[in-house]
């Protein structure tokens, strides 16, 4: 099984990226498709809008903003297999566009993937 990163989606593309996965629901601001290179666009793995739009990347919400975005990811069992399902395949990178590379869903989505803790029961 390979693992998974983040990285910006404004860092360039590199060879060590693996499948390159934006998990974003909104395209980000200035990047072409042509430019982004992705594998995948899996927007319905982002947090949702209202859980986003409460968030509003303040670090001193990201504790409550991860428990929730915890809850959603282990009622979207779907979108995390297809995830899962990359990762057998080899080294995934999740790409996002927040500026803070720490307070924001892609650290809190890749922690629960490497722990395989997302899988509904």
């Amino acid at each position: 099984m390979g693992t998974f990163r983040i990285k910006r989606i404004y860092d360039a593309p590199a060879s060590t990226d693996g499948k390159r996965v934006l998990v974003d629901r909104i395209w980000p601001r200035g990047v072409s498709k042509e430019s982004a290179k992705l594998d995948l666009w899996l927007k319905e793995i982002a947090p949702s809008t209202g859980l986003r739009k409460w968030f509003d990347h303040d670090p001193a919400r990201f504790e409550e903003f991860s428990d929730r975005y915890c809850e959603e990811l282990k009622a979207n069992s779907e979108a995390v297999s297809e995830l899962c399902d990359l990762a057998d395949q080899g080294d995934v990178t999740l790409l996002y566009a927040a500026r803070d590379s720490r307070v924001n869903h892609a650290v809190v989505l890749a922690e629960l993937l490497e722990q395989n803790d997302v899988q509904s029961e």
